[in-house]
């Protein structure tokens, strides 16, 4: 049996790579220098997934990927939620006494101030968290850490000085796996659906309230609305939709029905199952 093909973001060791190998288990990782590239990827190529970060709970949405789901318009197939632990690595010959500055990714960095501050680490931003612990590896430099995963000091040999080093616990990112030409669950009753679409709106007043009433009406639970500007202008919006519900369940179809109403683009990206952690 062949193994999947995952393209993520990021080197080996990322924490796309960590959610990855959860999901798919047992997979063969591509990994790509841009998120457009992730995307790319599967367009060209039916036989790749992909599995990119959407939001995270400590700091927000991911840049760039809400720009990137209208444009391939690959299809979402599943959800799924990574925990985020961040680890102090250094070579294998460096103690914490030696270490004088921290490499990793903004985010990371601005997620592990309490262990910035305490030791006064002058830090050093890089593209990813797996990338700096990569780029460690090949350092000679002791005074040098890097902010990045388990998996990262597995992969390139080096060593955790301390673990879990974010300032605050719950750090956990959510991630959506895409592919192309990926078929629609089948509506199942009692199991629960989350279905994401992007629109555009009308031009109108009261325009958003308008095409949100058929949720209200149909007792559709809306999980997340975003929005975010079309490039290059000012004047108009899209939106980014998550609600739970099939779209084969008649009040999910009426509720649709009044959204199309008022918007000029509607793509659905995807219906598939509700991960067991929105449960918890």
């Amino acid at each position: 049996m062949k193994k999947n093909i995952v393209a993520i973001q990021g080197e080996l060791g990322a924490y796309s790579h960590i959610a990855a190998n959860e999901v798919f288990k047992d997979c063969e990782i591509k990994t790509c220098s841009s998120f457009e590239e992730v995307f790319r990827a599967a367009f060209d190529d039916d036989k790749i997934k992909i599995i990119i970060p959407l939001e995270n709970s400590l700091a927000g949405r991911v840049a760039d990927i809400h720009y990137l789901l209208p444009k391939y318009k690959l299809q979402i197939h599943g959800e799924h939620f990574q925990k985020v632990e961040h680890n102090l690595i250094s070579k294998k010959n460096a103690e914490l006494k030696d270490i004088k500055f921290v490499r990793s990714h903004s985010q990371a960095i601005g997620q592990c101030q309490e262990i910035i501050n305490k030791y006064k680490f002058k830090t050093i931003v890089s593209a990813d968290t797996a990338g700096s612990a990569k780029d460690l590896a090949k350092s000679n430099d002791t005074s040098i850490a890097a902010i990045a995963s388990e998996l990262s000091a597995k992969i390139y040999d080096l060593k955790i000085l301390k673990k879990n080093i974010e300032d605050e616990q719950g750090n956990v990112t959510r991630f959506l796996i895409m592919g192309k030409n990926v078929q629609q669950p089948e509506y199942i009753k009692n199991k629960k659906f989350i279905t994401s679409c992007v629109f555009r709106l009308k031009s109108e007043p009261s325009a958003l309230y308008k095409c949100l009433g058929g949720f209200a009406t149909n007792n559709i639970n809306l999980t997340k609305l975003e929005s975010f500007s079309v490039k290059n202008t000012f004047d108009q919006t899209n939106f980014y939709l998550d609600f739970e519900g099939h779209l084969d369940f008649k009040p999910v179809q009426k509720a649709m029905e009044e959204l199309g109403f008022h918007t000029v683009n509607l793509d659905i990206l995807g219906v598939y199952e509700a991960s067991k952690f929105r449960e918890i």
